[in-house]
């Protein structure tokens, strides 16, 4: 994968952004990364939230430490016991990291940390970042912005990460197109190895449903054509453009509704994706 594009002409840091309300920045280093696909949805959620608690100019500081209330992580769910699943989860992975220079760095995507007793409903986790992600986060110019009320919408991790993917892209200048092979494509969707191993799988079960959830409540529209190499898909085109005003109000209304019924009140929108 070639390297990054900045957001801008002039570099400016990641980490001295703002956010706005309902906004997450993620660095890139966070979101082109390779190595990932067993994360589960509720993982990706939980380390989007530790990602905005700890968000500022002291995530480039080595060996740095946050606390956030389990409340926090836990969502909807009273427990904590899929909170320890998802931290141990995150702290097993090693993903590769593509460097500026075109060197690559494996990193933990989440370091040492102390969690409150399990067994209560109130309590903390104090948390850290990999030693060797840090310097690349205090160095980052690049990044995408999320909306938290669309990430938390999502019913697919394949959704959250190709939402995540364009959203780094979308507002490049000139750019409203990217090509991938199949294979950079599985990983970008977080597929896991031996999973959906035909076109018309992933198609079915990856593609299709993220591009419905995407198109009906982000505030770009994605289009993926299939390119063939005889009769064999060994590669996609990724194009993307931002919604006009009525489209932005529509998908607001959409991420407002119940999530109940979703399914059903947007599968009749066009799907732009060529079988």
């Amino acid at each position: 994968m070639a390297a990054p594009e900045t957001n801008s002409s002039r570099a400016f840091r990641t980490l001295e952004l703002k956010p706005r309300h309902d906004e997450l920045i993620k660095p890139v280093e966070l979101i082109d990364i390779v190595g990932a696909s067993s994360l589960t949805l509720v993982a990706r959620r939980l380390y989007n939230t530790l990602i905005g608690h700890a968000f500022g100019k002291e995530m480039g500081i080595e060996g740095q430490e946050w606390t956030i209330p389990l409340k926090e992580l836990r969502g909807s769910h009273k427990s904590n016991e899929r909170i320890e699943d998802s931290i141990l989860a995150l702290m097993k992975t090693v993903v590769t990291v593509r460097l500026k220079d075109g060197r690559t760095r494996r990193v933990q995507l989440l370091g040492g940390n102390d969690m409150g007793d399990p067994d209560r409903p109130h309590g903390t986790l104090t948390y850290s970042f990999d030693k060797k992600l840090v310097p690349l986060l205090r160095e980052s110019t690049v990044f995408g912005k999320l909306e938290l009320s669309v990430m938390k919408a999502f019913s697919t991790k394949y959704a959250l990460a190709l939402y995540e993917a364009i959203s780094r892209r979308v507002r490049l200048e000139h750019v409203f197109s990217e090509v991938f092979t199949l294979e950079a494509f599985r990983e970008l969707l977080g597929v896991p190895e031996g999973k959906l191993s035909t076109y018309g799988n992933l198609n079915q079960y990856a593609i299709k449903p993220a591009l419905l959830e995407i198109n009906a409540m982000a505030s770009f529209e994605l289009r993926i054509l299939p390119i063939k190499k005889g009769r064999k898909v060994v590669a996609v085109r990724v194009g993307w453009s931002l919604k006009d005003v009525d489209g932005l109000k529509a998908a607001f209304a959409e991420v407002k509704r119940p999530r109940v019924g979703r399914k059903d009140r947007i599968k009749n929108k066009v799907e732009k994706v060529v079988p």
